[in-house]
């Protein structure tokens, strides 16, 4: 049933089971999947019901003074109610009506609105929060249907990209996209880049497994949440899969021509932030057949600033092939990527914790930390 959640959806089902288990429950109800979406804190469900002013103290009081508290803590499995059941179809059905081929926790929120009798939707009543009210805001949160007609309008006009790349922006708004940790100095100094008129395209330089790839997602998810300059709202951060661009390019010049229809797409999207991993493969790494050509394809669109991007490379990569080519340098401003502490790294595990425990089925430790 849970394939199609996102993991953000999943964690509420994993954080609605403790949230019964902390009131002594032996069933999930829907109180307790509203009790779940508030403690997940994070995605479009929380920040909804949120901003109508519904915190987690105030709804666990209504529900201990509704249905109260069980004897002793639940152990073991815990089942869901025929209504919480039919929370979770009505979520399907939501997420079908709007065209989304996964279940958010926005999905969640507005069939927990449309089952309606409940007692999540009588604790949101004497919340003072209508169900009307509450769909309303959710709505406001995705952006609206036009939002998401607008997002596939887009994509559609990006069909090669589309094909040989992955859309981080749109990863980041269905959930699939980790939280990124310890890396606000890096990515606020992307965007700061990205903001600027000329030199606009930053080079993450850092050793293999630093976690360069994380920083385009770190930039795709302040996208998704509005936390980003005007100049950079409502862009899209796709990912180009280089393996896919090669693979099948029989014939000499036919890389190149895909390439040349990407660029093409993107200059007349006009809304894309394009993310090469180990750029150093594209400009003219090893002895690879066509390289140059490729660095001869994208350095005029560079130049005329038809393509923005950002690369990713290691040190020894980037001084070997990107500063030999005073032409493309130009075009490009290094960002360093270093390794994080022992300590940034313990926060990030910890930062981590609660999707690998929804995703595993487990509880991890400080200590295995």
């Amino acid at each position: 049933m849970f394939g199609r959640f996102t993991e953000r959806a999943q964690r509420v089902m994993v954080l609605s089971q403790e949230e019964a288990r902390r009131l002594g429950h032996t069933v999930v109800g829907t109180e307790h999947i509203l009790l779940g979406l508030i403690a997940e804190g994070e995605d479009v469900a929380a920040r909804a019901l949120l901003s109508l002013g519904i915190s987690i103290d105030q709804v666990r009081s209504e529900v201990e003074r509704i249905i109260g508290r069980g004897e002793k803590p639940t152990e073991g499995p815990i089942g869901f109610t025929p209504r919480s059941k039919r929370v979770l179809e009505l979520a399907f059905d939501e997420a079908r009506r709007l065209g989304h081929t996964y279940i958010g926790t926005e999905h969640l929120l507005l069939g927990l609105i449309r089952e309606g009798e409940g007692v999540a939707a009588q604790v949101l009543y004497n919340l003072g929060a209508d169900l009307d009210k509450v769909r309303a805001q959710v709505t406001s949160q995705m952006g609206g249907g036009a939002q998401a007609k607008t997002q596939k309008a887009r994509s559609g006009k990006t069909p090669t990209l589309d094909q040989y790349g992955r859309d981080l922006t749109a990863m980041a708004r269905e959930g699939k996209l980790d939280p990124v940790i310890g890396r606000e100095k890096e990515i606020q100094r992307v965007i700061q880049i990205l903001s600027r008129r000329t030199k606009n395209n930053p080079v993450l330089i850092g050793e293999p497994g630093v976690g360069k790839t994380a920083i385009a997602e770190g930039l795709a998810l302040k996208i998704n949440s509005n936390d980003v300059p005007e100049t950079l709202t409502n862009k899209r951060v796709v990912a180009l899969d280089l393996g896919s661009l090669v693979a099948g390019s029989k014939f000499r010049g036919e890389f190149e021509e895909r390439l040349k229809k990407v660029i093409e797409e993107i200059r007349a999207a006009g809304d894309v932030i394009l993310f090469i991993d180990e750029m150093h493969t594209i400009i003219g790494a090893g002895a690879a057949e066509g390289a140059i050509d490729a660095a001869n394809i994208l350095k005029p669109a560079l130049a005329r600033g038809e393509l923005q991007a950002i690369g990713a490379t290691t040190l020894d990569e980037y001084q070997k092939y990107v500063e030999r080519d005073a032409a493309l340098e130009r075009r490009f401003q290094p960002v360093m990527v270093d390794e994080p502490t022992v300590d940034e790294t313990i926060d990030i595990l910890k930062g981590l914790r609660d999707r690998y425990e929804a995703h595993h089925r487990v509880k991890i430790q400080d200590e295995a930390i």
